[in-house]
């Protein structure tokens, strides 16, 4: 009895520095995919180039992640976790329901055209179906992501409850509307990075235009504004 009171503490802290080594690795992963994202570009950050960045091959990285989606739905996580702050930090700066909703989502776009990188990320993983999502990307990872991105949009939700209770605003379901701001939002800003708007000159004569980022934003509060006080019959 007495050797086995005296292993079992051994043994266990030897897992805990197992543990301990593992959620380095995987934050020094996360990191360098972060890393790459933010100076290439979602599209040219590879596996092997992540692996590289960290300083171990590729066969690594899949030890501790899925796949790619994986690896990406994580790095999104940081993503939002980071936008959340700036989210909770506009809508402490007023009690007025329409300029709280307002600087929200004006945070909300000045975070992703300050990182163009979660735009992609975001968009990457929305185009996928749930079912794919759940072949692809672990459970606890799938979680951590849902976690993320309810956090993220309960301050949006909190402002448009607040302005139900106060009357200003007349929405019926504000947590359907945080999430139809949070992905339109995320097309919306594409066009910001393009700069160009399709329009017709003519009947069947298209041309373009000029947009800028500044536009997209001032679109996309009022868009807010006006969904919020929408009557709904």
């Amino acid at each position: 009895m007495l050797t086995m009171a005296t292993r079992a503490p051994q043994t266990d802290g030897r897992r805990s520095a197992a543990a301990a080594r593992r959620r380095a690795r995987e934050a020094e992963i996360l990191a360098a995919t972060r890393a790459l994202f933010d100076e290439r570009g979602l599209r040219d950050a590879q596996i092997e180039d992540i692996a590289r960045a960290v300083g171990i091959n590729r066969a690594i990285v899949y030890r501790h992640f899925t796949g790619k989606e994986e690896l990406f739905a994580l790095t999104l996580v940081g993503y939002l976790d980071e936008m959340r702050l700036d989210l909770e930090a506009a809508a402490a700066a007023s009690t007025e329901p329409k300029e709280r909703l307002a600087a929200v989502v004006g945070a909300f776009v000045d975070y992703s055209l300050e990182h163009p990188a979660f735009v992609d990320c975001a968009q990457a993983l929305m185009r996928r179906s749930g079912p794919e999502l759940l072949d692809e990307i672990s459970e606890s990872a799938l979680y951590r992501l849902g976690r993320a991105i309810s956090t993220a949009l309960a301050t949006l939700s909190g402002a448009l409850e607040d302005g139900v209770a106060s009357g200003d605003f007349t929405v019926t379901d504000p947590t359907l509307l945080a999430n139809t701001l949070y992905a339109s939002g995320l097309g919306a800003l594409q066009l910001a990075r393009v700069g160009i708007l399709v329009k017709e000159a003519a009947p069947g004569v298209p041309t373009v235009g000029e947009i800028s980022p500044q536009q997209v934003r001032e679109y996309l509060v009022a868009s807010a504004l006006a969904l919020a006080t929408l009557e709904i019959s």
